[in-house]
């Protein structure tokens, strides 16, 4: 039963999913940290640590600490740590507690970074690795929904005001493409992640001097060994104390990146839903509003720009905790690092899922995009209409006099007395143009004016977004419940 006495982060209760909340669990950041203690365990026997002959780590204790991976004694180690202030410390002596044979071996050689960072590498990987699929997974509805409308004729917009049209196809392409770009940025800073290995107090590995009695070779072969047991490439070549802190801040900009792609789609949602054109779903009974049950407001995707305002501003976090680590290590990167990049990956999650959500369900009124297209079309035909009319012996700069002062016309009786666009009639009633008003409605098929956007569709998904989903379509087919 949920204690309701105290405070319950929403992301946990709302928003993001449970595989995500499972990686950056307790049990999965302390279960970390016991393979990371048996990696160095098994790391030092097999390189043969030794004293006076005999050896320092063995089988029996490092079958005994693999046994007690996942059972944490939590009461231990939380008693330990109120008696000691040490979250490390404690956890090695809670770990102890059921490993009696290896209790003096465990932690051997290493500070608390040797756990705590390279868990933190581990998490984040796992964690940009969940990212990734559903991504993925945005991608693959929006290009559903691209190939499905791209042929549809709709008024773009700059600067929010009508502009040439374009198709919705062509709209979602846009979407997608930044949510590729994310991608590329993601695929990148993973490919590029390297555990901190054990590098000591200040990052020179002097313990291990002591240990291995000077014996560089060997010392030199610890990270390697660690990095393959625990399924990384690498370590870091240098470091301090911990791993650079703009490792961090590198993988909080690609959630930003993410999120900043999120908002721009969910908010041209917001906005084609105001217009009736487009509606991101909306269950049988829910209700849109307290008050006026006749409302469908897009509450998800203003949840989506809402949570990616979050992540975009907790990006800063990381960026000044890198600038103010001093020399080889302060610890005021902790109390933040636990808050600002689990928090960071969990809210992208919730983004994630519902952006799955929408781009799934996206409903489009195709008669209502066609009735705001043909009230602005007048206007944009004008051009075609004037060189039509120079082609039949019209003079060009006349003409376009004409047309600004019949389109000035038409504008105040649209906007000034809420009539219907006139423009055409005005055109047809003028002798200097010379042509029919059934001579301009047939100009005016709006597919004539949405230039190669059809086209673009077609190779953009043909040669972008086809070998990028046929490469990861092992992830693809994903669903997104949203609960609230």
């Amino acid at each position: 039963m949920t204690d309701t006495s105290k405070y319950i982060s929403p992301l946990s209760e709302r928003y993001a999913s449970r595989e995500m909340q499972e990686i950056f669990s307790q049990d999965r950041k302390f279960s970390t940290w016991r393979r990371l203690w048996v990696a160095l365990a098994e790391t030092e026997m097999e390189l043969g640590l030794s004293r006076n002959g005999e050896p320092v780590v063995t089988q029996e204790m490092v079958d005994e600490m693999k046994a007690h991976l996942t059972d944490i004694n939590y009461d231990v180690a939380k008693a330990r740590e109120k008696e000691v202030r040490h979250d490390v410390m404690s956890h090695v002596y809670a770990y102890g507690q059921q490993c009696p044979k290896a209790a003096g071996i465990i932690h051997l050689g290493a500070t608390s970074c040797y756990v705590g960072d390279n868990t933190d590498i581990i998490l984040m990987r796992d964690g940009l690795q969940l990212i990734r699929k559903k991504l993925l997974n945005v991608i693959q509805a929006l290009a559903a929904f691209a190939k499905e409308q791209k042929a549809l004729p709709t008024l773009a917009f700059t600067h929010f005001q009508p502009a040439q049209p374009t198709t919705l196809g062509k709209r979602a392409c846009l979407w997608i493409n930044e949510f590729v770009m994310d991608l590329e940025d993601l695929d990148y800073v993973l490919g590029s992640l390297k555990l901190l290995g054990s590098k000591g107090t200040t990052g020179t590995q002097a313990s291990f001097l002591e240990l291995f009695e000077g014996d560089q070779e060997t010392i030199d072969r610890i990270d390697p060994m660690i990095a393959e047991k625990m399924g990384f490439d690498s370590c870091v070549p240098v470091s301090g104390q911990t791993y650079s802190r703009k490792v961090d801040t590198r993988v909080l900009n690609v959630l930003a990146g993410i999120a900043a792609s999120a908002h721009k789609m969910a908010g041209d949602i917001r906005l084609l839903q105001h217009l009736k054109e487009v509606e991101e779903p909306f269950e049988k009974s829910q209700i849109g509003s307290s008050a006026m049950a006749y409302k469908r407001n897009p509450m998800r995707s203003e949840r989506i720009c809402s949570i990616a305002r979050y992540i975009m501003v907790d990006a800063l976090n990381p960026a000044i905790t890198s600038a103010t680590q001093w020399f080889e290590r302060t610890l005021d990167d902790s109390a933040n690092k636990r808050l600002s990049v689990a928090e960071g990956f969990l809210a992208a999650d919730g983004v994630l899922d519902l952006c799955i959500n929408v781009t799934n369900g996206l409903v489009v009124y195709p008669k209502v995009i066609e009735k705001h297209l043909l009230a602005e079309l007048p206007f944009m035909a004008t051009e075609n209409i004037m060189m039509d009319c120079v082609k039949k012996g019209g003079n060009r700069q006349q003409l376009h006099e004409r047309i600004r002062q019949l389109s000035m016309e038409a504008g105040a009786a649209v906007k000034e007395r809420g009539e219907e666009n006139p423009l055409l009639d005005l055109i047809a009633a003028d002798e200097g143009f010379a042509v029919s008003r059934e001579e301009l409605l047939a100009a005016l098929d709006p597919a004539k004016y949405t230039g190669r956007s059809e086209r673009q569709v077609e190779v953009y998904l043909r040669d972008v977004i086809s070998p990028l989903l046929e490469a990861n379509k092992d992830v693809l087919g994903m669903q997104a419940e949203i609960s609230v």
